[in-house]
Formats: C-alpha cells, sequence, structure tokens
C-alpha cells in the first residue's frame, strides 16, 4: 500500500527534513524519522560497507520547499510590519532602533537579592527626541504576524520579562486575526495591524488596549548599546525627493 501523505506536515517533521538536507544524512532511527520514511518523504541508502544513511526524496524536497516559502512569506509580513510601526513612531517624534541586543537584569526566583541577566532583542526600541533624560520614555514594541510565534513567545516568560524592565511601555503589535487582546499579559499594550483597505496601501494599527506606562530610565548599559547603534533613518515626507 502506497503510503499516506498528510495535507500539511508538522513543524517538527520539517525541522527534521532541513537537517538532513543539511547533513550527511545519518538515521537517528526515532519515531520522527519513521514518520518521515512512512510518508515517503526520506528514502533509505545503503552503501558497499553495508552503511545506512537517508535522503530526501522529490516529495520529500517538494514538503521542504512549501515550508521555505510560508517562512519567507511570514518574514516578508513581519518586516512590512516592523517598517509601519518604525514610522508611525518616528512621526510621534520618537528615535527608533532596529535589531539592538539589549541586556536585562531581573530577580532571581530563589535569590531575590541577586539578579540574573537576560539578552533581549526587541523589534522596534525607541524614545522621545528630547534631551531631559526623564522625558525619555524607552518603549519597546514586539512585532507578531504568526499566532504560533506568539504562543511560542509567551510560553518564555523571561523574554517578555525583559522587555518591561527595559522599558517605560511595552507593547504587542499582532497582524489582525491572530490572537485576541485579552490573550496578552496586562503589562503589555496591544496594538492590530489591519490588512490595506486598498491595493499599495499601507496596514492601518488599530489600539486595542493602551500599555501602562511606568517611570524608566535607560540603565547605563543601554545606553552604549544604543550609542553603538544608529537610529532608523526616518521616512521622506511626502513631496521630498532626498536633494
Amino acid at each position: 500500500m502506497d503510503p499516506v501523505t498528510p495535507l500539511m506536515p508538522t513543524t517538527a517533521q520539517v525541522r527534521r527534513l532541513r537537517q538532513l538536507w543539511r547533513s550527511a544524512g545519518w538515521p537517528c532511527q526515532d519515531m520522527l524519522e519513521l514518520e518521515l520514511l512512512a510518508h515517503g518523504w526520506l528514502e533509505r541508502l545503503r552503501d558497499g560497507h553495508g552503511r545506512e544513511t537517508l535522503r530526501l526524496t522529490d516529495s520529500g524536497i517538494a514538503v521542504l520547499y512549501a515550508g521555505l516559502q510560508k517562512n519567507r512569506a511570514l518574514r516578508d509580513r513581519h518586516e512590512t510590519l516592523v517598517e509601519r510601526t518604525a514610522v508611525e513612531l518616528q512621526r510621534a517624534g520618537r528615535l527608533v532602533w532596529r535589531g539592538l541586543t539589549l541586556r536585562a537584569g531581573l530577580p532571581r526566583e530563589d535569590e531575590p537579592e541577586r539578579m540574573r541577566w537576560v539578552n533581549a532583542m526587541p523589534d522596534l526600541y525607541s524614545v522621545r527626541n528630547t534631551t531631559v533624560e526623564d522625558y525619555l520614555e524607552p518603549t519597546v514594541h514586539e512585532i507578531k504576524v504568526s499566532r504560533a510565534d506568539l504562543l511560542g513567545e509567551l510560553r518564555r516568560p523571561a523574554k517578555a520579562q525583559a522587555y518591561l524592565a527595559l522599558s517605560s511601555q511595552c507593547w504587542y503589535v499582532l497582524r489582525a486575526g491572530i490572537a485576541q487582546p485579552q490573550e496578552i499579559p496586562e503589562p503589555f499594550g496591544v496594538l492590530l495591524a489591519h490588512e490595506p483597505r486598498t491595493e499599495g496601501g499601507s496596514m492601518q494599527l488599530e489600539l486595542a488596549r493602551p500599555a501602562p506606562r511606568r517611570a524608566q530610565r535607560p540603565d547605563f548599559a543601554t545606553w552604549m548599546a544604543l550609542a553603538k547603534a544608529t537610529p532608523t533613518a526616518p521616512p521622506l515626507d511626502s513631496g521630498q525627493d532626498g536633494f
């Protein structure tokens, strides 16, 4: 009987196919590998010395390629929404950074008087364009276009705690439809991004829940990270051509 191919492979199956595509194909002989063989996405090969390796079949390559296309589409959506949010922050008079790696100190559960350090990479970090430190209002915006990505992050509370420790306000910007505002923890604000209403238009951001504001100043490590990085260039106003 021919193997029955499911309509959609699991994330674990696609990940294993990617690992085998990049490797020499040595078998693990676990249940996940058994599934891939049964679905016809892998085949077993034996060399002249009796050593067995695995190789993706044509259908396995098709599954891997479909996963690549899906990931590219999600990355494109993510980058589009990051850029859209950055523009709104800049229009509000803020300096915006992308791709920062920041370090946040969080109290240890077993020894609250001691700190544990967590690295955080927010999609957007911004401050008000002011010379008064108390008015900077450092803010984090985390962009999510996939429900699986959002749920995976919510299962890692240390990351969310690091965002809160680094900012006076922290927001989740969600592609509309992937989650309800009440699914997001209360310390975070929620913005919903709606698809453009017209071709060539921009995504519309809807305030679903405001973010609580707390008194917070960037610490020395954050200042050093900002000094080493370059803020995102603001967009040209309508009618300007850069000359």
